[in-house]
């Protein structure tokens, strides 16, 4: 179908090199079009198409839920810890406003620092955790991906699919394969 599109634009620029009037050079252009029409037309009667939804298999795969098990397990303690970490800090500030208006400047000063450096230690700790957890996250999803797409081929292959595309807008269950994708994850 590109290589068509690709005839089709060359032509094209062939005809308006040749300095043609517009009634002549719209007669040849449809006569063009209506050749790849046909051409892409015959070709796509040939094809078998199939189609499989990847937010699916990324939510509903054995492995996808596995993964997200072994990450909730591998990332629990350090959750705990920012958990834990937030709340000292909400009840220092909590503590601070109550006793602020009887403290000397030296010790507001002193409880202000204190409050400061929970803070940034949380949002330190917070950052990081973060990080490890989306990078964790893109390293499980590549995995997913990698073990989608052999299936996928294999799948391809063992039915004679000549083109299996990825999420639509629309599409017939008659060429969904997304099913056969999970089954065969589940292995």
């Amino acid at each position: 179908m590109f290589g068509c599109v690709f005839v089709l634009v060359r032509v094209t620029e062939i005809i308006l090199s040749q300095h043609i009037t517009p009634t002549k050079l719209l007669q040849r252009l449809m006569v063009c079009a209506a050749c790849v029409f046909s051409v892409a037309q015959a070709q796509a009667q040939d094809t078998k198409i199939a189609i499989f939804d990847s937010q699916r298999v990324m939510r509903e795969s054995v492995p996808a839920k596995a993964a997200e098990a072994k990450l909730k397990i591998e990332f629990q303690k350090r959750g705990e810890e920012l958990e834990n970490l937030a709340k000292k800090l909400k009840t220092t500030a909590e503590k601070y406003e109550k006793d602020a208006p009887l403290l000397s400047e030296s010790d507001r000063v002193v409880r202000q620092r204190e409050i400061t450096e929970l803070d940034q230690a949380f949002k330190r700790k917070q950052r990081s955790y973060n990080e490890d957890v989306n990078q964790r996250q893109n390293e499980e999803i590549a995995s997913l991906v990698e073990r989608a797409q052999k299936v996928i081929k294999q799948i391809a292959e063992a039915e004679k699919i000549d083109l299996v595309l990825q999420d639509s807008v629309y599409h017939s269950a008659r060429i969904d394969i997304t099913d056969k994708v999970l089954k065969a994850l589940s292995k």
